[in-house]
């Protein structure tokens, strides 16, 4: 496992992290017994970053990684959850939440700090929110040792190009804009390298559509998007290859962003998920698929407010 430095918060984490998500049946009905073997098993395999929600599963998420980590030694792994989103379109960003929230996860996860809080999908909510009620809970928790680092979450890039020239933040999560289908992350990473500011990436799957199987009905990308990316992962299948495998290795191998978050609640696939990162990426195959998923290149959907949606098509 490879290991890279998490901007000016010095954390060291693995290129692949483990997202808590899928704890929460989000995907499928999963049990303790599965999630708790897979979360060791992330651990004794070299992964060291484990990021999870209250939204997640509507708290089952972090309740069953509160079971799993509850006697693993607390050096052993860093921990980041979030807060202010709690529901499908349920959000309170309010200082008195924000803590409260805090305090409710820890209870959850059987410790007493966490080393990353981030607000969730800051962008459904008006920034004046953001700036006079959820950044400064952060502070005030950051003071009292509950949490180590502060960071933002969200789904549109024009999120990070409002927040981060105007606020001190240690670290973002951005999701499905540095994959095989949308590389648009890059251009954020000069703002975020000039503030040092650590990046987590999140779901080089594209949240499934890097799959053999059919997008969820719920995926909210572009019709077009689905079918191209279904034809790409098919094309991998015919060569006798997994796109999966070459979106991980894909999103993990950029040495410029720090760490990669993967979800699930299966000990064989997070086991074969950090095997891939030991092996050496087809290149010529990595080529053509790139080149299938032109016509769909950095294609993404909105979120949230307008005002964070403007670049999008």
């Amino acid at each position: 496992m490879k290991y890279r430095t998490l901007g000016k918060t010095g954390l060291e984490v693995s290129a692949l992290s483990f997202g808590a998500s899928s704890l929460g049946s989000v995907f499928r009905e999963v049990n303790e017994a599965e999630c708790i073997q897979t979360v060791n098993t992330a651990l004794d395999l070299g992964i060291n970053f484990i990021d999870v929600s209250p939204y997640y599963g509507l708290t089952k998420a972090e309740t069953m990684l509160g079971k799993a980590i509850r006697n693993i030694p607390r050096d052993r792994f860093y921990l980041s959850t979030k807060a202010g989103r709690y529901g499908a379109d349920e959000f309170d960003f309010s200082k008195t939440r924000i803590i409260r929230s805090l305090d409710e996860s820890l209870k959850r996860l059987h410790t007493d700090y966490v080393d990353i809080l981030f607000l969730h999908d800051i962008e459904f909510v008006p920034a004046e929110i953001i700036l006079e009620e959820a950044l400064p809970a952060l502070d005030q928790l950051k003071q009292e040792g509950k949490i180590r680092f502060k960071g933002i979450s969200g789904l549109p890039l024009q999120l990070f190009e409002t927040f981060v020239p105007k606020v001190e933040l240690d670290a973002i999560i951005s999701y499905c804009h540095y994959s095989l289908n949308d590389t648009s992350l890059l251009d954020l990473l000069p703002l975020l390298e000039e503030k040092n500011i650590g990046l987590v990436n999140a779901s080089p799957l594209s949240m499934g559509l890097l799959s053999t199987r059919e997008a969820a009905d719920w995926h909210p990308a572009p019709e077009e998007v689905k079918r191209v990316c279904k034809q790409a992962a098919d094309y991998c299948t015919s060569r006798g290859e997994d796109i999966a495998k070459l979106a991980v290795q894909f999103s993990t191998s950029n040495e410029r962003i720090p760490t990669t978050l993967v979800s699930t609640a299966n000990p064989d696939n997070i086991r074969k998920n950090i095997g891939w990162l030991e092996e050496e990426m087809n290149t010529e195959l990595l080529e053509e698929v790139i080149d299938l998923l032109k016509p769909v290149l950095n294609k993404t959907w909105s979120s949230g407010r307008p005002e964070y949606n403007q670049h999008n098509e």
